[in-house]
């Protein structure tokens, strides 16, 4: 991937990120933050945490592999990452909520503001 990145290294705080189906359900991942580094050439990396209830994870990778991480950064900076890889804790109680790590498999996608409030008006976040 080139350097697609568009922030210098850092951590930065995620306003609103959603996991979510193809089917238009997702699930809110709380406390998340995204990473930006550098590598030895200089290219830019992103990775990023946040917590989540697993539960709610497994039940939306029961119909589908194939679920996208939505972040909003705030202002004009939203973004879609394609099925990401994501690595979860294995708590399965009904509250429990664990460590998600994600990082992206394909550069990110910035969605414009008025897709952005398109797509999320179409999600049924569950869980809440």
């Amino acid at each position: 991937m080139a350097n697609w990145i568009p922030f210098v290294e850092g951590e930065y705080a995620v306003e609103q990120a959603l996991i979510i189906a193809p089917d238009n359900r997702a699930v809110a991942v709380e406390d998340a933050v995204i990473e930006v580094y550098a590598g030895p050439q200089g290219q830019r990396y992103l990775k990023g945490s946040g917590r989540i209830q697993n539960i709610l994870l497994v039940e939306l990778l029961e119909d589908s592999d194939d679920l996208d991480l939505i972040l909003d950064l705030g202002d004009e900076f939203q973004y879609r990452l394609s099925r990401p890889e994501l690595q979860s804790g294995k708590f399965f109680a009904p509250d429990a909520k664990s460590s998600l790590q994600f990082r992206p498999s394909t550069a990110w996608e910035q969605i414009p503001q008025d897709d952005f409030e398109q797509l999320i008006s179409r999600l049924e976040i569950i869980g809440l």
